[in-house]
């Protein structure tokens, strides 16, 4: 495999930055290739602005999808942006990891996908025989794979069906769905930490080898069972009758072999 690990913590002498370790070696035991992109190390900037468009007219409004697809198109992004759109050319498959605050990734994550998942790249393309716009499960990045590993410092039950801070795939479903599955990429399950604020030596080596299992086994894992825009939902995009029927949240936007609701914990 080729696999890209966007990493977003600020301190590489974390719980993050010794999985972040674990995992980049872990993978190249195993003989893939890997490559890294470390947001607090590089100092990326994460705000999309006039900067990222350079030859755009000053003097005109700035509509950011337009001006990105514009400049995408003509091989005009900021450099930095260009840089790691090459990295998701090379790779089949994306390691998202980061700590969750505020029930979210940091801001410099967000960022990165705001600048660099442009209109015309990631999505916004179309289909061309039909003039379809290709998303939620085809779009400019289908045919990758894309996993997040992520740290909660609240403990497991707090993350589940009814804690307190909300299931922990419902806090992913931004991620998972309206950016990963909406660009067309497969979403694996998480790799989940919790209580990072006090994990023990044993408790790491605990969470170490779930995820060296996980990334061992990565080549065959299933992904999460999205639906598809282009089967599951009309018009409206909205899901038909027949699916889940009485039923509504984001569970429904997960399909099993019967077109029932999903039973598979995120």
């Amino acid at each position: 495999m080729k696999v890209l690990w966007i990493f977003a913590h600020p301190e590489p002498r974390s719980l993050n930055g010794a999985l972040r370790d674990e995992g980049l070696r872990t993978l190249r035991t195993l003989g893939h290739e890997v490559r890294e992109t470390d947001l607090y190390a590089m100092g990326w900037n994460p705000v999309a602005d006039a900067g990222d468009f350079p030859v755009r007219d000053p003097e005109g409004r700035l509509r950011v999808a337009a001006a990105s697809k514009e400049a995408y198109v003509a091989g005009e992004l900021s450099e930095d942006i260009r840089a790691e759109q090459e990295k998701i050319r090379w790779a089949d498959t994306l390691v998202f990891q980061f700590p969750l605050w505020w029930f979210g990734p940091p801001a410099i994550l967000k960022g990165w996908i705001d600048r660099v998942l442009v209109k015309g790249f990631a999505y916004g393309v179309r289909d061309a025989e039909s003039g379809r716009t290709l998303r939620y499960g085809t779009g400019g990045l289908a045919g990758r794979r894309a996993m997040v590993v992520v740290t909660a410092g609240g403990g497991e039950p707090g993350f589940g069906p009814r804690g307190v801070n909300g299931d922990l795939g419902d806090l992913l479903f931004p991620l998972h769905h309206g950016t990963f599955w909406y660009t067309g990429m497969s979403v694996l399950p998480p790799v989940a930490v919790y209580g990072a604020d006090r994990v023990s030596e044993a408790e790491y080596e605990a969470a170490a080898t779930v995820l060296r299992d996980r990334l061992r086994a990565l080549p065959d894992t299933s992904p999460i069972p999205f639906r598809r825009e282009d089967v599951d939902y009309d018009a409206d995009l909205v899901l038909r009758p027949h699916l889940a029927p009485g039923r509504s949240g984001t569970a429904v936007h997960r399909a099993t072999e019967n077109g029932s609701r999903s039973r598979a914990r995120v």
